[in-house]
């Protein structure tokens, strides 16, 4: 089992000042812990569950080529890109970039996007959840057809690229995984199967993720894909403590919770940035190394 980490929120007391060295801290931290991957949010305000819209919040690929500069081999992404936040093909020249620059870790993060607010407040067209869905579908196409080498012309119902152009290619073969996040059972999972290389699910309901998992398996009959070939991953676990008080889990609870995971075959499971530096030695000593030795089941 492999475990990531995600920086979600950047207070902290040294303030604005303060951030750049702090998420660079983190980066090196995680990476030198053994942490497989690193990753941050797609947002541009705060979101309600982590704290107030006005809360520091990065752009997220300005963030992952910070932290790809100060790191070495931990992989790299957003979870999630919201579809409508950038063209297309500058997504992809953006992740491109990014796994160029790397050495080939990253990763593209998609999902149709849900934070109203932050694209009004910022000017950016927030589709229907439908025409969403339609544009997530036509940039995975185009993310594939992009890291193919083709440089032939896209049409779609959304956009056109008269030229498909990305040179240079990324150093990830046959490119860098395409994770798609969300367990909608009619359209997300169905674009998984059909262009994903991997798959994030919440985990704080075991009987569902392994329903939704029984769904992806369903749609992965029906594209003819192999359902071992997609990477299943999952975010979400209460904060860990020592003693498990005070709305924590303790280190045994978390073993047990992520081993259960791993039953049911998860392969990489995220968790958020402690909020503070005991936490994370907690994580980085105790934590991690029991959660690597974990099996998971074969499907």
């Amino acid at each position: 089992m492999r475990l990531g980490l995600q920086v979600n929120q950047f207070t902290g007391a040294g303030g604005t000042a303060a951030i750049g060295s702090d998420f660079a801290r983190i980066a090196t931290e995680a990476e030198t812990a053994g942490f497989s991957s690193f990753w941050v949010m797609d947002h541009f305000f705060q979101i309600g569950i982590l704290g107030p819209a006005d809360d520091p919040m990065l752009e997220g690929y300005t963030a992952l080529g910070f932290a790809a500069a100060v790191t070495s081999t931990i992989q790299l992404g957003t979870m999630m890109t919201g579809v409508h936040h950038r063209y297309p093909g500058i997504l992809i020249k953006t992740v491109t970039t990014l796994d160029v620059l790397s050495g080939g870790r990253a990763y593209l993060g998609l999902g149709a996007g849900w934070n109203e607010r932050e694209s009004a407040g910022l000017g950016v067209p927030f589709p229907s959840t439908a025409e969403r869905f339609s544009r997530l579908e036509e940039t995975l196409m185009i993310a594939k057809q992009m890291w193919s080498g083709s440089t032939e012309p896209f049409q779609g119902s959304h956009y056109a690229l008269a030229e498909t152009l990305c040179r240079p290619l990324p150093l990830s073969r046959p490119h860098p995984p395409i994770m798609v996040g969300g367990g909608g059972e009619q359209k997300t999972l169905r674009l998984v199967a059909r262009y994903a290389d991997a798959c994030n699910l919440f985990a704080f309901d075991l009987e569902q993720v392994r329903h939704k998992l029984d769904v992806l398996r369903k749609h992965c009959e029906a594209e003819g894909r192999d359902y071992d070939a997609i990477e299943k991953t999952t975010l979400g676990l209460p904060p860990v403590s020592r003693d498990g008080t005070e709305g924590t889990i303790s280190i045994n609870e978390a073993v047990e919770r992520i081993g259960a995971l791993a039953e049911l075959g998860i392969e990489h499971h995220m968790i958020g940035r402690p909020s503070s530096d005991e936490a994370f030695d907690l994580l980085a000593t105790e934590l991690l190394p029991r959660v690597q030795s974990i099996a998971v089941a074969a499907s």
